[in-house]
């Protein structure tokens, strides 16, 4: 984020600035999505909702479930909430006690830890290279329980890697959990952004676990902070009264709004756009690896590329600042998704458009025939 602001500032004072930072489509809500927003605005759809979200939105997400997935999912297990980051934080305030140990994979996404520790627990990070996909396994899981180990909190797809973990392999690490009475809490938020194998949700495995999911990626709506979970039917009423206490509700006219999401009309270009992403990402690969960058596993969801600079000779915070003050490109540095070894891995975000992503390639080209 600060070298988002960074890069802001420089726009403002009259440079080109190419962003591949920030997690967030260029794509905005469709049409029918303004179109209900609108509505409801105008109709004075504006009060307070139940906590647990609207019945309607409620049923239109397990139906979902039902007609993409084919999972049944009774609407009485999705709690609504502000955003996926309102449900994992809700997720830990009722499944982390003081001092409980939750195991995750280094690198992910950065507030996954800080979830944890606003709860007083201890988030553990397991260090996983190109031979899982930078993803956990039965195996890393099982070997780094601890006595103090409570759960384990996993991303399929993942942030940064772009990555997901293999069904089969999210089946095993599932067993492992059980067997030590643990919790499991998924996010499934770039689920709906998979693109080379047939996605399948980690719900058709049981009900025991927590899965989070999200409105701002594959249905492009950030700004309107809107998510869910699904949570084992015994565990609703306490997360009922958490969510009464930490947010009163998600905003109700983002969820009138996100009804219209569930159209035909609006699926249909959600399934455009994410062949876009592909897209892109197809494009995008090859011609970091034609840079000189490593990039030891192909992502096959969400839209970033883990990509290692360590051939150039700079670490990957002084890259990043470099490409950003002197080539006009924005990138992240790996340093807040890793605390194991990020020195010289970057993510570079395909959020963008072809023709921007091309200019940025060719940018970081000239840069790095200047070294």
């Amino acid at each position: 984020m600060e070298l988002v602001k960074r890069a802001v500032a420089l726009e403002a004072q009259g440079r080109s600035i190419v962003h591949l930072s920030i997690g967030e489509p260029d794509f905005t809500a469709p049409e029918p999505v303004i179109a209900a927003l609108e509505i409801a605005a105008r109709g004075g759809i504006t009060q307070y909702t139940a906590a647990l979200g609207t019945s309607r939105l409620r049923e239109a997400i397990s139906t979902h479930y039902a007609e993409r997935w084919q999972v049944n999912v009774p609407p009485e297990r999705i709690v609504v909430t502000a955003g996926a980051s309102a449900a994992l934080n809700l997720a830990c305030a009722a499944l982390v006690d003081p001092g409980a140990e939750v195991l995750m994979a280094d690198p992910t996404y950065p507030c996954n830890r800080n979830f944890v520790a606003a709860h007083d627990g201890i988030a553990r990070s397991i260090k996983v290279g190109a031979e899982t996909r930078f993803q956990l396994t039965a195996d890393l899981v099982d070997r780094h329980w601890g006595p103090e180990t409570r759960g384990v909190l996993a991303a399929t797809p993942a942030n940064p890697t772009g990555t997901s973990m293999p069904f089969a392999e999210l089946k095993s690490m599932l067993e492992v959990i059980r067997a030590r009475s643990g919790f499991a809490l998924i996010d499934e938020i770039y689920l709906g952004l998979s693109y080379d194998a047939n996605p399948r949700t980690v719900l058709e495995l049981g009900s025991e676990m927590v899965v989070a999911n999200s409105f701002s990626k594959f249905f492009h709506m950030t700004g309107w902070r809107l998510g869910w979970l699904v949570v084992p039917p015994d565990w609703v009423p306490a997360f009922e009264r958490l969510a009464q206490n930490l947010y009163i509700c998600a905003s109700a006219l983002a969820q009138h709004a996100a009804l219209a999401c569930f159209t035909p009309e609006a699926m249909a270009e959600f399934d455009r756009r994410r062949d876009v992403f592909r897209a892109r990402r197809d494009w995008l690969v090859p011609a970091l690896r034609g840079l000189g960058f490593d990039i030891p596993v192909e992502p096959d969801g969400a839209f970033y590329v883990w990509a290692n600079c360590e051939r150039f000779g700079i670490d990957a915070v002084t890259l990043a600042d470099r490409l950003l003050d002197e080539a006009g490109v924005s990138l992240v540095p790996g340093t807040d998704f890793s605390a194991e070894n990020p020195s010289y891995w970057l993510r570079v975000s395909y959020a963008t458009s072809l023709e921007q992503l091309q200019e940025a390639v060719e940018r970081m080209r000239r840069f790095l025939w200047l070294q």
